[in-house]
């Protein structure tokens, strides 16, 4: 069925196109362009990223080199570096996004069976944000601090299948804590976050909203200890209490009861301290829940050093922002892929396999079954704690 097809043709039949058509219709992202559309600079960009192009010019001689078979890509040839750079100023980054969105919700049914860590039934999500520092002359639009320029991706990672639902992209200031405000709360859902979205109003509309949340409390946090439950010292558990909170503002904001749960660590004999609106599962496994946001760590490290968002080909903000959505659906569609072939194998010795066989003539399937991997078995000995952060 696939004789002739290159893998990197395969790989984008995975992609619903009519979706995408229709988005670009929506939005007029076509109207008045005559040379490399919406949909010819996604397949570029899609092609830069499974390859690690670092430049524009990098993405054209590469291009160029495999002129005979641009023809799978959709292309009749190579565009310049000029044409690629226009159309990422001027192609609405906003289709991208939305196009994004229709994959996340795919790959998130494909991956709606997954095992957590912690036996629960509800979806679990992590919060956090990464940045990525930039060139203040460059990226003036993004500022940070006075010397340098930054954006932010803060991001909610779905645990199951680790796929982003949610990607916010701003400049280097805007505090973590005021993406709670972008937020939709999903009733019944578990949100796991740091101490850096400890804002007990926007925590409150999570808990009217019917959902649940874990974080860890502030050295500084004033609350009246109401119960004590019994605990199993022997786990690390050192209390499990219901509290209110007895700080004016916090009380005001937050005027229900919380539960606070004291830990030690078993590994770095570090004591934590845990707040959550859940009263019904176990202690211990709120402190497995928070174990689990490091995912989302690990998923920022996955992205930097595996695909291209640290470096970009434009400078404007509609250029940055259509990198990253185009990243975002790349590794969102390996996803997809790994779920639908049932293939073992990792993202990235799915990626790594990609990025020097795209324009091989030989089965999908064939091309990543029976993979090793064993480019991931290592641990570093750098590797950060989770509780450290």
């Amino acid at each position: 069925m696939n004789a002739g097809k290159t893998l990197f043709a395969q790989l984008l039949d995975f992609l619903p196109w009519k979706t995408f058509s229709r988005i670009v219709k929506r939005h007029q992202g076509d109207r008045g362009v005559r040379t490399l559309g919406c949909l010819d600079l996604f397949r570029i960009l899609t092609f830069a990223q499974l390859t690690y192009r670092e430049s524009l010019r990098d993405i054209e001689v590469c291009l160029s080199a495999q002129a005979g078979k641009l023809y799978h890509m959709g292309l009749t040839q190579a565009p310049a570096r000029s044409t690629m750079a226009d159309a990422l100023s001027n192609r609405d980054w906003k289709i991208y996004f939305e196009f994004a969105q229709r994959l996340i919700v795919r790959a998130r049914a494909l991956y709606a069976c997954d095992l957590l860590d912690v036996d629960l039934s509800q979806t679990v999500y992590a919060l956090d944000s990464t940045t990525i520092d930039l060139c203040l002359s460059v990226f003036e639009w993004a500022p940070f601090r006075s010397t340098k320029a930054a954006i932010k991706l803060h991001t909610l990672l779905d645990l199951r299948g680790n796929i982003p639902t949610f990607i916010h992209i701003s400049d280097g200031k805007m505090h973590d804590v005021n993406v709670l405000d972008l937020l939709l709360p999903e009733p019944g859902a578990y949100y796991v976050m740091d101490r850096g979205y400890l804002d007990f109003e926007r925590l409150y509309h999570l808990h009217e909203a019917g959902s649940f949340f874990v974080t860890r409390a502030k050295s500084n946090l004033k609350a009246e200890r109401r119960y004590s439950h019994p605990v199993d010292r022997a786990t690390g558990l050192i209390c499990d209490q219901t509290v209110i909170l007895s700080g004016f503002y916090s009380h005001k904001g937050f005027p229900v009861p919380l539960r606070r749960i004291k830990y030690i660590d078993p590994k770095t004999h570090k004591r934590l301290v845990f707040l959550t609106n859940q009263f019904g599962l176990p202690a211990l496994s709120i402190a497995d829940l928070y174990r689990c946001r490091w995912q989302v760590e690990l998923f920022f490290k996955w992205i930097k050093q595996h695909l291209r968002i640290k470096q970009f080909y434009g400078t404007s903000q509609n250029a940055v922002k259509t990198q990253v959505w185009c990243a975002v659906s790349v590794y969102v569609l390996v996803a997809i892929v790994k779920k639908e072939l049932q293939l073992k194998a990792s993202l990235y010795t799915l990626l790594q396999i990609l990025s020097v066989t795209v324009f091989e003539k030989t089965s999908l399937q064939q091309a990543l079954t029976g993979i090793e991997d064993s480019a991931e078995t290592y641990k570093s000995n750098n590797q950060l704690n989770l509780f450290e952060i």
